[in-house]
């Protein structure tokens, strides 16, 4: 048994900590209000072994407090989108600080912006070429890791995972109940940018395993991985596999043209941040795993299993949990 401190409690991070505790390890989920999760993902049980504490991520004294004695510290922090360049250096900052200091592994939660529009088929080895903001920050946090990690400070690693969908998923995810609710209710689906290219998907509980195998793998540490997700559908292709195996109807789908998505976040800032990330859904957006899963010794799950206990754990929420979700 060892010693797990997750920063952050929402889908990847819970879903993480629910793995981590049902394999007996100790499990400490830090986050800013120290509560458990009400929002319907995998950790969010009354009787659960997982410890719940209150820490400001940026705080690098009290991280490290929080930390001390952990074997690995996972970051899985995801600030506003729209305050990335603002939130993420002090915070990544901080958790570099925390594993210098206490001795952990660290493990952070990364996803694809780095690459940048145009790069279509993304590996591990693909230069991190993205000129858009928020692509840059990821950029620079990774480089600060792998810098550190070099000289000897900290031993760390990334795990870059696609858009998720599953248990957990809640409305921030693309395939989450922005796509399960109105396909399981007949309406039509609205996409953002295109419904017809092919995109990679990763299953959280894919995305939390590869978490955890890359903070025990010593050949993974000091490097960046994928994290082993299926073959890439398009949105329309993901979309029917769910509505069949729900007995749904065939899905009806009108995606919303990047050009509204940007007049839309003329008002709103969240909106903004998910325009500039446009091309992701109007352009091959595809990530190879190859590599990851011979080195963290992972296979994806297949999709007939993730539309199957997506749709079971959807079938399975409290009816409130989406309210819950959006406090």
């Amino acid at each position: 048994m060892s010693h797990h401190v997750i920063l952050g409690k929402g889908p990847i991070g819970s879903t993480l900590a629910r793995q981590l505790a049902d394999a007996g390890h100790e499990v400490l989920v830090l986050s800013r209000s120290g509560a458990p999760s009400a929002n319907g993902t995998p950790d969010a049980s009354a009787e659960s072994p997982i410890r719940h504490a209150a820490v400001d991520s940026a705080d690098a004294s009290a991280l490290t407090r929080a930390a001390r004695g952990a074997d690995v510290l996972y970051n899985c922090v995801n600030p506003a989108y729209h305050r990335w360049p603002t939130d993420w250096p002090p915070i990544a900052d901080a958790v570099l600080t925390a594993a210098e200091s206490t001795g952990a592994v660290l493990v952070t939660t990364g996803n694809l912006y780095g690459y940048g529009a145009g790069t279509q088929l993304m590996r591990e080895a693909s230069p991190l070429a993205s000129t858009e903001t928020k692509g840059v920050v990821r950029t620079a946090m990774w480089h600060e890791a792998e810098r550190r990690h070099r000289a000897g400070r900290v031993r760390a690693t990334e795990v870059r995972g696609s858009d998720y969908l599953g248990p957990g998923a809640l409305d921030q995810a693309h395939a989450g109940p922005r796509m399960l609710e109105p396909l399981l209710a007949g309406r039509t689906l609205h996409p953002i940018g295109a419904a017809g290219v092919p995109h990679t998907w990763t299953y959280l509980a894919d995305f939390a395993r590869a978490l955890a195998a890359a903070g025990t793998t010593e050949a993974a540490w000091g490097q960046a991985w994928h994290v082993p997700s299926p073959q890439p559908l398009t949105f329309r292709q993901m979309a029917t596999l769910f509505a069949d195996a729900a007995g749904a109807p065939t899905p009806r789908i009108r995606p919303l043209p990047l050009a509204a998505v940007r007049v839309l976040g003329l008002g709103s800032p969240m909106l903004r941040e998910v325009g500039a990330m446009g091309y992701q859904f109007v352009e091959p957006f595809v990530m190879d795993s190859t590599v990851s899963q011979g080195v963290l010794g992972l296979t994806p799950t297949p999709w007939d299993t993730i539309v199957d206990e997506t749709l079971a754990w959807w079938g399975s929420r409290p009816t409130d949990s989406r309210s819950a979700a959006r406090r």
